[in-house]
């Protein structure tokens, strides 16, 4: 197996596996298990766990920023894409896999163990309020309302994972048009 397979195999059978069960819960064995790829091959790739979890999350990441922006652009006016944000959150918390923001509960599970994790928590998260920044400024809205709705953003993922229920999403969205009343 060619070092690009094997490292994707063990990309995605790490997000599977430290997605559904959390991350201190996954042994490398298990990872190896699942992908298929030698404990030896995996270590040459990924020289500890840690890496290998930033690389999961700067996957999730790229995969994120690309279908948010692909999602809110497909609205007509600048508030439709606003509002769109959380369409998507409604949608993805409506998929049976959805287990919280994988970047959520990396941060809280990760947090004073694992200072290259939180990079890449925070660079995630501000990618994402600047997605939102600029919806605002197009909307001609005032900059302090995207830091209000990347919060509404923020809890409806971590309410909507407690409660197993999408509707957090549905929640958070009506409070986004009240505020951009």
């Amino acid at each position: 197996m060619d070092s690009t397979t094997a490292e994707q195999k063990l990309l995605d059978a790490a997000d599977a596996l430290f997605y559904d069960r959390g991350i201190n819960a996954v042994s490398m064995d298990a990872i190896r298990e699942v992908s298929g790829v030698s404990l030896k091959r995996t270590y040459q790739l990924f020289p500890s766990k840690e890496h290998l979890v930033e690389a999961v999350l700067r996957v999730r990441d790229t995969a994120i920023r690309q279908d948010l922006a692909a999602y809110t652009s497909a609205r007509t006016t600048p508030t439709e894409q606003i509002l769109a944000v959380f369409d998507y959150l409604y949608d993805w918390f409506s998929t049976p896999e959805f287990r919280g923001c994988a970047f959520i509960n990396s941060f809280a599970e990760l947090r004073g163990s694992s200072p290259g994790v939180v990079d890449v928590v925070r660079t995630h998260k501000r990618a994402v309020a600047d997605l939102i920044a600029v919806l605002v400024a197009e909307a001609g809205r005032p900059t302090t309302l995207a830091g209000q709705l990347l919060i509404l953003a923020n809890g409806a993922m971590v309410t909507a994972a407690i409660a197993d229920s999408p509707q957090p999403a549905r929640e958070a969205r009506d409070a986004a048009e009240r505020l951009l009343r």
